[in-house]
């Protein structure tokens, strides 16, 4: 890149503010001077950093002041998605620039040199926009130009047929001439989805434009608008991706995608939706190739851990998981699964999709359209001598009624259920025809859970509230004896976390034992409230009371605990 400012007058700026004496001046000049005869030209204030004298933010902010250029840190900077792709990866490399979003119908755009008035005008002619430059550091530039280039590099989509032989095919898209900006799109999606860790994608068109949101640790992000002209070609590259009908829009479609990211598999389960505006989709993320989480990574406090350890080790009977959906029961499941998985026990499930493969267990994909039902399933592990099941969901009577008999017949039986806590499971077996008297037999345990947001540990910042205060928001906060003040951490926001203050989940968990106490209360058709109160009496930890030591602990923050259990 061409500099178009004198090396001298920059050099003094940095020396009449202090930053560096005259003589680290002249000796930068020199090892300048000797570099370009080399072959190696750099400007001065990368020789002061290289050299030590000055750090890149100081030199940076100089500079910015000395020209009347503004002087952002990237981090600071809310970029418009929708605006980068406006140059490719290469010619933003070329130019080292990086286009941020666009303001009274100029194109901001992020440089490290914005004085090379070549550059600007080559700029306005491949945009087509006036351009208006603002100068931050190299090396925060340099990282958002990788950035850029991983998320708009190929997406590899592995065929299903040949999937054993682990090779990607890089996807290509012949429908139209216009396909190419839809093919860059989803594979910018894609990218990005991967790499922020979202469990979902929503691409729903709007009156004006079309958004692009993220489910990130449960939490729904947006995360770009794209013009809405874009919209059929993206939906219709996903649909050919997925196997999908293009030219069905009227009626909601399912279908499925495998995809290759980082030398990752994901399987993508894709669900369009006809809307006002057009068609809706909506996108699971599935990371095939992720490890699979301990129970101890789970977020269990020891006591709770022990107690389900306990459960899930009994040589028979049902142990139900609950919670609405998204709130990791599946995950749990797995968990379990993966603790009991040895080479004397014979372990097969039924799972509506199958989300983890694990070794070692023999897992049945659930498939309406040959009969293969969760009902029909169960019927035929019970002819295949299994010592555990797992059923993906009791959603019927009859599923729920041969999970009861397996239970009764020396069968360890896991599955879940959707219900709000643990004691309603219970009224809920009931309600799908269940007598009492074989609840009360069968049933050992049920695990309630919940996800909460992890507070991000480069960003939460202490807080202190006093006794008083805390007690009238939260009358059941667990305080000690003569504690008169609480200190809580609470989110702040980084670009490490997304500007969310949140990095990754934890679980929430509410166990019911099947005490004696507990059996008596379902044969009399006890209501969940009853059967609640006297787990409580038991010493059971509600879900509540979990997550508010949670907080105390500064693992979460209140308000979120106060999101996620009522």
């Amino acid at each position: 890149m061409r500099a178009s400012f004198s090396r001298k007058n920059i050099g003094q700026d940095l020396v009449k503010s202090g930053k560096i004496t005259e003589e680290q001046l002249q000796e930068a000049i020199r090892y300048q001077e000797e570099n370009a005869q080399n072959g190696d030209r750099r400007m001065l204030t990368q020789v002061l950093v290289e050299l030590g004298y000055a750090t890149e933010h100081t030199v940076t902010s100089i500079l910015a002041e000395s020209y009347g250029v503004p002087f952002y840190s990237l981090e600071e900077v809310q970029i418009d998605e929708s605006v980068t792709p406006i140059l490719d990866p290469k010619t933003a490399r070329r130019y080292q620039a990086l286009p941020l979003y666009i303001e009274d119908s100029y194109l901001v755009i992020a440089m490290v040199n914005p004085f090379d008035v070549v550059a600007i005008d080559d700029l306005r002619l491949l945009t087509g926009y006036n351009i208006k430059p603002i100068i931050v550091m190299e090396s925060e530039l340099k990282e958002a130009l990788e950035r850029l280039s991983r998320d708009l590099a190929d997406v590899e989509q592995e065929d299903e047929e040949e999937e054993e032989k682990d090779e990607g095919q890089v996807v290509t898209d012949e429908e139209t001439e216009d396909s190419s900006p839809a093919m860059n799109l989803a594979n910018q999606i894609f990218n990005q989805a991967v790499r922020a860790g979202a469990s979902d994608i929503h691409i729903e068109p709007q009156e004006k434009n079309l958004r692009v949101r993220f489910r990130i640790d449960g939490v729904l992000h947006e995360v770009s608008h794209q013009p809405r002209r874009i919209q059929p070609a993206l939906i219709s590259r996903i649909k050919v991706m997925a196997n999908m009908d293009i030219a069905n829009r009227r009626s909601p479609q399912d279908g499925r995608i495998t995809l290759r990211i980082d030398d990752k598999t994901f399987d993508v389960r894709v669900a369009s939706l006809p809307s006002a505006y057009g068609e809706k989709m909506t996108l699971r993320l599935l990371n095939r190739s992720s490890r699979l989480i301990t129970l101890e990574e789970l977020g269990f406090p020891p006591s709770q851990l022990s107690n389900y350890s306990k459960l899930m080790r009994t040589p028979y009977g049902m142990l139900l998981v609950t919670g609405p959906t998204g709130s990791g029961k599946t995950t749990t499941l797995y968990s379990t699964l993966a603790e009991l998985n040895e080479v004397e026990k014979h372990i097969i499930t039924v799972e509506d999709p199958i989300e983890y493969r694990m070794d070692g267990i023999n897992q049945i994909q659930l498939n309406p359209k040959v009969g293969l039902t969760f009902a029909t399933g169960l019927r035929s592990i019970l002819r295949n001598d299994p010592d555990i099941m797992m059923v993906g969901e009791i959603r019927d009577e009859e599923t729920a009624r041969i999970a009861v008999e397996s239970a009764l017949t020396g069968h360890l039986v896991l599955s879940t259920l959707h219900t709000n806590d643990s004691a309603g499971a219970i009224n809920r077996l009931g309600d799908m025809g269940i007598e009492p008297y074989l609840t009360a037999s069968s049933l050992v345990g049920v695990l309630a859970q919940r996800l909460a947001r992890v507070l991000c540990p480069h960003c939460k910042e202490p807080h202190e509230i006093s006794r008083t205060e805390l007690l009238e928001s939260v009358p059941d906060f667990p305080l000690d004896e003569g504690q008169e003040s609480v200190t809580m951490q609470k989110p702040v926001g980084c670009v490490r976390c997304n500007k969310t203050g949140y990095r990754g989940r934890t679980g929430v968990y509410e166990i019911l034992t099947i005490t004696e106490a507990i059996q008596k209360l379902t044969l009399n058709r006890a209501s969940g409230g009853e059967i609640r109160e006297a787990a409580i009496q038991e010493g059971m930890i509600t879900l509540r009371m979990d997550g508010l030591y949670k907080v105390k602990e500064g693992v979460t923050s209140l308000e979120e605990i106060m999101r996620v259990v009522a």
